[in-house]
């Protein structure tokens, strides 16, 4: 990698991406997640359990036994043996097939809970608690939230009585892993998934895997990149994901498998995959039931089509609805279902962020039951903040699906430590307005505001190969969050750091203090330092590290350019959406789209999204634009400087590779702020021509040098 001096620490990102490259002791390197640290929370009153009572059988079931007896016996630091019978503090587990379930917890409380909720409830009168739901994995979930909130809650459970029912139906993380191990957008090494070995040879992580996720509710994995390599299909794939399906069955995992549209054509010889061709519907038809044969419980489909050059049935004059019905109706009498993704953009010199609103709205009420329109949390790309997209309520007869992205494409890989439960929260409880106030993301994609009978939400899975298992420590949080909010998306974001950092590294208070202010304010620093005030998609090209605003590409299509979307020029900066702009405002409903389309009500931090304002427009605070932009920047730098003060200050609070780990990714991560901000800044001040506030640190480089850096991606995963 050819590199300036003083860059010369993005060289050891190369270093911590390779796969095996940590080889520590196990506990130490992050291997265990969030259970590193299990530890009761410090005085709060519980009652110490005598006994363990599990009576039924299945392989669900003694994975329970298993995580109880370690669990409870590590958090109460005794020896807790299992009974027979129940007796004073025994801790009951099970399902309504037991009597002491039945005779404890009304039936209607039971019914309520569906396939995966579960009660925690302690009986007074007998002294002893119940774990209770209608299925083993309900039970399991039961279990694992029983013992997180033995060290995290800050509050008595003696008296616990906990009705939990998750928020989405179908909780799944997608993968983008290709069948050569490579993944795309991935910066933990490579994918898990040893294709080469299996199904012979199976990886201790599978199971590793699988019971993480479902520590945290996750019940769904597509194992696949959504740019689908047909093979996948084959019958000689299709045994080695067997194999995997039978290792997470027991921890309630169903999986998934991206598909290419255009597999009738590649892998069974037809003339063509129109959707509408006979011989195309048998082929599909016939290949559902040899995956269902092979996997009874096989989730279904993620088909990403006529999106970034992938075929799919437009080729064939057919539309998103003929693609999306004809997969479902082969997957239906399986109970199977499609996500058909809506992240859809063809270059016919709209506004990008108006083309699948476009797309998808005219098709609203023709997709079948089984198809749920998978729907990136903003009209872009995952980018460090963007608006609701305007899909979210607009097809009102269609379910629709969010898709977040817990690996950190446009965040800075896993060099930067970016707390993503903020960003999660901020797209769930975006209001949409579409049938008056509250109407927000989470309500209208979890069944509450349309009464869809198939809910669900992906996380685009940020999980290599590395030690780690997500390439910075702090990304594991993500993953953490996502599941937890895809359980219950009424958590706060703080509440889930709170729980993460006392489960994966401390219980210490200062730690705690220092470290969930770090976490919850991680994010905005990000947004500073990148794009702020609306700013987006002005990161390098092809890999999207580091900044690049001034990019171009002889022949490349415009919406993949930063200068198509910060539009700088000596009048000012920024895309305008207004009504006499793109009219991309127009998709939203009142009365965001007024307060959208006016830069005096526009929220600050959507402004440059949707206006092009002169740089001297003054702001609320009485600066103008290009001050507004010159503090942003510097405060974002400023912010991640403070992080690496807190962090050092943390030394003795954490074990010493973690420490160090995280303390050289926040090197790393300062350099690269700096970096950020000054390409930007210097590059934008050639159209401004005003100079950067007095008080404010200088640039650290010259425009000239900036623009010559170029970013190696061949070390990348």
């Amino acid at each position: 990698m050819k590199i300036s001096n003083l860059f010369v620490l993005i060289g050891i990102l190369f270093i911590s991406l390779q796969p095996g490259c940590i080889q520590r002791e196990a506990g130490q390197n992050g291997a265990e997640l969030w259970f590193s640290q299990m530890k009761a929370a410090g005085e709060v009153p519980v009652n110490h359990p005598k006994s363990i009572y599990v009576p039924e059988q299945s392989v669900t079931f003694d994975i329970i036994r298993k995580e109880l007896e370690n669990g409870l016996n590590t958090l109460f630091n005794t020896t807790i043996l299992f009974s027979s019978e129940v007796e004073e503090r025994t801790v009951v587990v099970g399902t309504a097939d037991q009597e002491i379930i039945r005779e404890k917890i009304d039936s209607t409380e039971l019914q309520a809970l569906g396939d995966d909720g579960f009660i925690i409830r302690a009986d007074s009168t007998s002294g002893i608690l119940l774990i209770a739901g209608n299925t083993d994995k309900a039970v399991l979930y039961g279990c694992w939230h029983y013992m997180r909130l033995l060290q995290t809650s800050d509050s008595s459970l003696q008296s616990i009585n906990i009705t939990e029912k998750p928020s989405y139906q179908r909780r799944i993380l997608n993968h983008w892993d290709n069948l050569d191990r490579t993944v795309e957008r991935g910066y933990a090494g490579y994918s898990i998934w040893k294709w080469d070995e299996l199904p012979s040879v199976i990886s201790p992580r599978y199971e590793q895997y699988a019971r993480a996720n479902a520590s945290i509710g996750i019940n769904g994995t597509v194992l696949n990149n959504v740019n689908a390599n047909p093979d996948i299909l084959t019958k000689e794939y299709l045994e080695k994901v067997k194999v995997l399906a039978d290792i997470f069955r027991p921890y309630g995992i169903k999986v998934y498998l991206s598909v290419n549209f255009s597999s009738p054509k590649e892998l069974g010889g037809l003339e063509n995959s129109d959707p509408l061709n006979d011989q195309v519907k048998v082929w599909w038809n016939d290949k559902a039931d040899e995956i269902y044969a092979l996997i009874p419980d096989f989730g279904g489909f993620l088909v990403k089509a006529n999106s970034e050059g992938l075929p799919g049935p437009q080729d064939y004059g057919r539309t998103h609805a003929d693609g999306a019905n004809m997969l479902a109706d082969a997957l239906a009498p399986h109970n199977g279902i499609v996500m058909w993704r809506a992240f859809v953009y063809n270059p016919d010199g709209d506004d990008r962020a108006k083309q699948a609103y476009k797309e998808f709205v005219p098709l609203d009420g023709q997709f079948h039951k089984n198809v749920i329109i998978q729907v990136k949390n903003g009209p872009i790309d995952f980018q460090p903040r963007e608006p609701f997209s305007p899909l979210f309520g607009a097809m009102k007869h269609t379910t629709l699906m969010p898709e977040l992205q817990i690996t950190q494409e446009y965040l800075g890989f896993s060099d930067h430590l970016v707390y993503l439960g903020t960003l999660f929260e901020e797209s769930l409880d975006a209001d949409t307005y579409v049938d008056g106030r509250n109407s927000t993301v989470a309500s209208i994609t979890n069944g509450e505001m349309f009464n869809d009978s198939i809910t669900a939400i992906a996380g685009v899975a940020n999980i290599g190969d590395d030690a780690n298992w997500c390439g910075h420590h702090f990304a594991q949080s993500s993953w953490y969050a996502f599941g937890r909010l895809a359980w219950n998306c009424d958590l706060s974001a703080k509440t889930i750091a709170n729980e993460w950092l006392k489960q994966t590294f401390s219980h210490d208070e200062d730690f705690l203090a220092s470290m969930t202010t770090t976490m919850m304010q991680s994010r905005e620093a990000v947004v500073n330092y990148m794009t702020p005030i609306g700013l987006h998609h002005l990161m390098g090209w092809g890999h999207h590290y580091g900044p690049e605003p001034w990019c171009e590409v002889p022949g490349a299509r415009p919406d993949w350019l930063p200068t198509y979307y910060h539009k700088a020029d000596t009048f000012g900066i920024g895309f305008d959406r207004s009504s006499t702009g793109s009219q991309a405002v127009l998709q939203y409903a009142e009365p965001l789209r007024s307060i959208y389309d006016n830069p005096a009500t526009c929220p600050e931090m959507y402004l440059l999204w949707f206006h092009h304002l002169p740089w001297d427009y003054v702001l609320h605070n009485g600066n103008t634009l290009w001050q507004e932009l010159c503090y942003r920047y510097s405060n974002g730098v400023d912010r991640v400087k403070v992080f690496q003060n807190n962090w050092d200050s943390m030394k003795g609070k954490v074990d010493a590779q973690r420490f160090e780990e995280v303390q050289a990714k926040l090197a790393i991560q300062v350099k690269e702020a700096i970096w950020w901000r000054d390409a930007c800044l210097l590059y934008f001040q050639t159209f401004s021509g005003m100079e950067i506030p007095h008080e404010l640190d200088r640039p650290a480089h010259e425009l000239d040098e900036l623009k010559k850096l170029k970013f190696d991606m061949t070390h990348h995963n």
